[in-house]
């Protein structure tokens, strides 16, 4: 297994470009605050992995497949947030103020 710098507020995962963040252990590109979420929603939308940096400019193609991989991997984790992180039904469409 290979160790990279993680900084306190994230663990290390078996994945080079791929972290925990502390808060609610999300798995996200490393140096970002992108979630692998973020990254399968887009996909799942239809983009393809070339086309998903240019809604994510600062990460490489390289995190991208990652993020595939990982996801691949650990799709129920993936899924719940997912989930979690749908907006409901009924606010959709609907003023925040």
């Amino acid at each position: 297994m290979n160790f990279f710098y993680v900084n306190a507020m994230e663990t290390s995962t078996e994945y080079k470009y791929i972290v925990k963040r502390a808060d609610n252990k999300e798995p996200i590109i490393q140096g970002s605050r992108i979630s692998v979420r973020d990254i399968i929603e887009q996909w799942k939308l239809g983009m393809s992995p070339e086309e998903i940096p240019n809604a994510f400019p600062h990460i490489t193609l390289a995190q991208i497949f990652e993020a595939l991989s990982y996801y691949q991997d650990n799709k129920d984790e993936i899924e719940s947030f997912i989930e979690k992180n749908r907006v409901p039904e009924r606010l959709i469409g609907t003023s925040l103020s």
